[in-house]
């Protein structure tokens, strides 16, 4: 196996809750409206130190769309995934943008996002429907 680099970000940053891996900047947030499984998630123009898995299907609240969920290179933890093609036209704006998880990292301030147990009820642009 090769040797890892991994992007040092500079400024307000997200990071692994896990390894503390840098992985994006708070000024390349597009949205703070998402849902997914444990609650608020975010959406990104630009995430760094991820690894992309495998392209799937998935019928998501706001319809179909291809997606790949993003890994922290650090740790392997999934943090959240890529929109890889929305084929919506509405939804044409996610299409290489990607989504990090607030559950799964910790915010600029180093706070944590603690799932709430109701969280899950409303559903969510992430689960299958």
């Amino acid at each position: 196996m090769g040797r890892l680099f991994v992007v040092n970000l500079e400024g307000k940053i997200y990071s692994c809750k896990h390894c503390r891996t840098h992985l994006a900047l708070y000024e390349d947030i597009v949205s703070k409206s998402f849902q997914c499984r444990h609650g608020k998630a975010y959406l990104f123009n630009k995430v760094v130190n991820v690894t992309i898995g495998e392209k799937a299907e998935r019928h998501m609240m706001t319809g179909m769309h291809t997606v790949a969920d993003i890994f922290c290179v650090g740790c392997g933890s999934i943090v959240g995934w890529k929109y890889e093609t929305a084929h919506e036209k509405s939804q044409k704006y996610k299409e290489g943008k990607s989504v990090l998880e607030r559950f799964k990292v910790s915010g600029p301030d180093g706070s944590h996002y603690w799932v709430s147990h109701s969280a899950h009820v409303a559903g969510s642009d992430a689960d299958d429907v």
